[in-house]
């Protein structure tokens, strides 16, 4: 069946969102520029530290500003960064699901790329071929994000602690207490998605004790971590909390308009809340985590 003009255009909004925080929710992965050991917290004197680095994602330009903000010399283009005055002046390489302009980063000479496997492979691989270093992750839950930071404090030269202060911070908001009997993530309405165990969104949920019915749910999805859900299937598993994704999209609205909604135990005592993209979903930055930290251990 062929999607009508409003449908293509949500399937691919929807497909942008999610491919871009599988892309960002990327552990570093060894490669000829990468070599170090991603546990050691302090910097690396047996090689030379990058100084010109061009980060092709929202989270890596956030921690390499971080670390060694001089250090920065390009960006990825998105909402987080074109809001964030950290990053005036610095040279946009790439806008959403457009591969990043090549040429633009030749002219700034970097010594080390950042990319996100799956998501900027090309790229990647096209930037070794000219003989300039790149580091490629892939973070699906807190550990991979604390030794991807790991691995970069270790390209940059510098001690990961003032960002790893800031995880320790952030994790030590979760209670070691269930914060509802069942909870429901839901990420899109046409499909239906909800985070498993295998997604950033997932291992956060868990980090905070917060019991993700989804978890061991598997089922056949186009994003990795993520299954596709039916009314029925939420109607029999009947959370006692849901959790919607704010994808820009109305998706509270578009839920609250199915004829299933009001039958749900979380519409009826109203334990719905609402999250943003950015931090649960894709980590987006340091403070969109943070801010999803506090979220959930208020919840």
């Amino acid at each position: 069946m062929s999607l009508d003009p409003m449908r293509r255009g949500y399937v691919l909004g929807l497909t942008v969102l999610l491919a871009g925080a599988i892309a960002a929710c990327s552990t570093p992965t060894p490669d000829s520029s990468s070599s170090a050991t991603p546990q050691a917290a302090s910097p690396d004197t047996t090689a030379t530290p990058a100084t010109k680095v061009v980060a092709l994602s929202s989270i890596s330009a956030d921690l390499v500003e971080t670390l060694a903000g001089d250090a920065l010399v390009g960006v990825a283009g998105s909402r987080l960064t074109a809001a964030d005055p950290r990053f005036e002046g610095l040279t946009v390489v790439s806008q959403g699901r457009i591969e990043p302009d090549l040429e633009k980063i030749i002219a700034l000479e970097p010594d080390l790329v950042i990319g996100a496997e799956g998501f900027h492979d090309t790229t990647l691989q096209r930037l070794e071929e000219l003989s300039i270093s790149t580091l490629a992750y892939d973070i699906d839950g807190w550990s991979d994000l604390d030794a991807f930071t790991q691995e970069l404090a270790l390209q940059l030269g510098v001690d990961a602690a003032v960002v790893s202060d800031r995880y320790d911070a952030c994790l030590a908001k979760a209670t070691t207490s269930p914060k509802s009997d069942s909870a429901l993530v839901l990420v899109s309405r046409q499909p239906m998605l909800s985070p498993n165990k295998d997604s950033w969104a997932g291992d956060f949920l868990a980090q905070f004790n917060i019991n993700n019915i989804a978890t061991d749910w598997q089922g056949e999805s186009e994003f990795s971590g993520y299954v596709t859900l039916s009314a029925e299937k939420v109607l029999e598993a009947n959370p006692s909390a849901l959790l919607v994704i704010d994808t820009g999209e109305n998706t509270l609205e578009q839920f609250q308009a199915e004829p299933f909604w009001g039958q749900l135990k979380a519409a009826q005592t109203e334990q719905v809340h609402t999250f943003d993209y950015f931090g649960l979903i894709n980590p987006g930055s340091l403070a969109s985590i943070e801010d999803t930290c506090e979220k959930l251990g208020s919840l």
